[in-house]
């Protein structure tokens, strides 16, 4: 059988691979293009995570694709709306019919006499080749088979249910009982009041170190606005499809000015902006309306106890609770906050190093992910292993030592999508330069001090766990990644490639 042959071959057909083969097929209609995608449907994370709650942790209007608004006012929109949007958007941009579902990539090997990248795909158990001009990753950074799990002593002595939500069981029925959910961040934090509100007799999450979190309306209130229109004036801008690019840029400037604007001013006044989530978070508790409350003393007391990190806002990731939705379940007595560690599990719960043992039926391991990066393929150039930790970023999107070869990693202080949509539109621009110049062959410079902190630099446990397999970033210039919306937009703009003299054709 004949080896197939793609102009362009993307891995992955989560946001990443949409966005992506979109730009292609918009700049190279005459091109041939193919995703190859492991699980029998798209939406990468947004298929693969089923818990209860499950949404994002970014609004919506800068976490939808720059090019096709969102359709809600709903600023953290559950799984099950981000999944759909995505399957719309696949079928209008016809990027659905290049899908090849079942196809793992276990390996990519880069030829030079031929020019070619021959990846190496299981499907349905045998390995499959397919060869390509250029090569792009959009797998993500985590592992989808294995997430991050602690050994926890005594684990097997539980006989209640143990579950991490990588792998939330179909139809789990956890009415009536009493949860634990390990973590805090945004996985814990999301299925927190999930569980609360949806049955559980109660539920505790169990953190060594807090996180910080905080509170953002749930409908963005220009949409809203817009939605509660008098018809006369709502049939001008019509909210079911906003096509009217205005609008959507007002709505899509005012949530990156909010969310980059607080990640700037938390590094320059760090102090000020603890004291800020701070003073929202005793208002939250100590709220009226719904349960009991706190009084304004035993606010202070839990915001000590359980909600005051030992780092920095933004050092690591902010979780951001819609509506305040978690401190809502807390009010009303149907979920707490534990800081403590894990001594051991025993049949009934966990026995915590305090002494205090936590009753539980379900026990929740919301402790992370594990890192991996191009979806854990072996990749190699003329016979040589190119690990992922080895090479430089060139402005986050190619890799030093890897010809025609692209991956795409969003911001971690930011939407994803805001970085994805640059690098699609960068790299697809990218390929028509080389056309117009006759090229076939694009590199990245060797730089002269190679990178010593990770891609994804932030302190997060998960990142911290990984960074031996992650790229590395540069000191300066276009091998550093600035994590900044504002100066990618610039540096990223599709212009002369030639011009800053790191990329290299042939």
């Amino acid at each position: 059988m004949a080896t197939e042959h793609f102009d362009v071959l993307i891995i992955g057909a989560g946001l990443s691979g949409i966005d992506a083969a979109s730009s292609v097929l918009r700049d190279h209609p005459d091109k041939s293009v193919a995703i190859l995608e492991t699980r029998d449907s798209l939406g990468g994370t947004w298929d693969l995570f089923r818990y209860p709650g499950i949404r994002s942790d970014s609004d919506m209007f800068t976490f939808a694709f720059k090019w096709r608004p969102w359709d809600s006012d709903r600023t953290l929109a559950d799984g099950a709306l981000i999944k759909d949007y995505l399957a719309t958007v696949a079928a209008e941009q016809g990027v659905d019919q290049l899908i090849r579902y079942g196809h793992k990539v276990i390996q990519a090997d880069w030829d030079s006499t031929t020019e070619l990248w021959t990846v190496t795909a299981k499907v349905k158990g045998r390995n499959k080749k397919i060869t390509t001009r250029f090569l792009w990753s959009c797998t993500g950074y985590y592992n989808y088979d294995e997430g991050f799990q602690p050994k926890f002593p005594g684990v097997d002595d539980f006989e209640g249910t143990f579950i991490h939500p990588q792998f939330w069981p179909e139809d789990f029925d956890y009415t009536g009982k009493k949860v634990v959910i390990i973590g805090s961040g945004a996985t814990a934090v999301t299925l927190v009041p999930a569980m609360a509100e949806t049955g559980a007799e109660r539920v505790t999450m169990l953190q060594r170190t807090p996180s910080y979190i905080v509170s953002r309306p749930g409908a963005d209130v220009v949409a809203t606005g817009v939605k509660i229109l008098p018809i006369p004036f709502k049939s001008l801008i019509p909210f079911k499809r906003i096509r009217h690019a205005s609008l959507y840029e007002t709505l899509r400037w005012e949530n990156l000015g909010l969310s980059l604007g607080l990640y700037l001013f938390a590094q320059r006044a760090p102090g000020l902006v603890k004291k800020l989530i701070r003073d929202q978070q005793i208002s939250q508790l100590t709220a009226r309306g719904d349960g009991p409350g706190f009084t304004k003393e035993e606010a202070v007391a839990f915001v000590d106890d359980h909600l005051t990190p030992p780092y920095n806002p933004w050092d690591q990731r902010l979780c951001a609770v819609p509506d305040g939705d978690l401190w809502r379940s807390i009010r009303e007595g149907k979920a707490t906050i534990v800081t403590d560690h894990i001594k051991t599990f025993t049949a009934k719960g966990i026995e915590l190093e305090s002494g205090e043992t936590l009753e539980a039926d379900v026990i929740v391991s919301a402790t992370g992910l594990n890192i991996q990066m191009f979806g854990g393929a072996k990749v190699t150039v003329d016979g040589v292993e190119g690990k992922p930790g080895d090479q430089t970023a060139y402005l986050g999107t190619m890799l030093t030592n890897l010809p025609n070869f692209a991956f795409t990693v969003g911001y971690i202080n930011a939407s994803w999508t805001l970085k994805a949509d640059l690098v699609s539109e960068w790299v697809s621009k990218l390929l028509l330069d080389m056309k117009r110049h006759g090229h076939t062959v694009v590199r990245v410079e060797e730089p002269a001090v190679h990178g010593s902190r990770p891609l994804m630099d932030m302190k997060s446990g998960y990142i911290l766990r990984g960074v031996q397999g992650m790229p590395r970033q540069g000191d300066s210039g276009p091998y550093e990644a600035k994590q900044n919306y504002f100066i990618d937009m610039r540096r990223m703009a599709p212009g002369d490639y030639h011009a800053d003299g790191h990329l290299v054709f042939s």
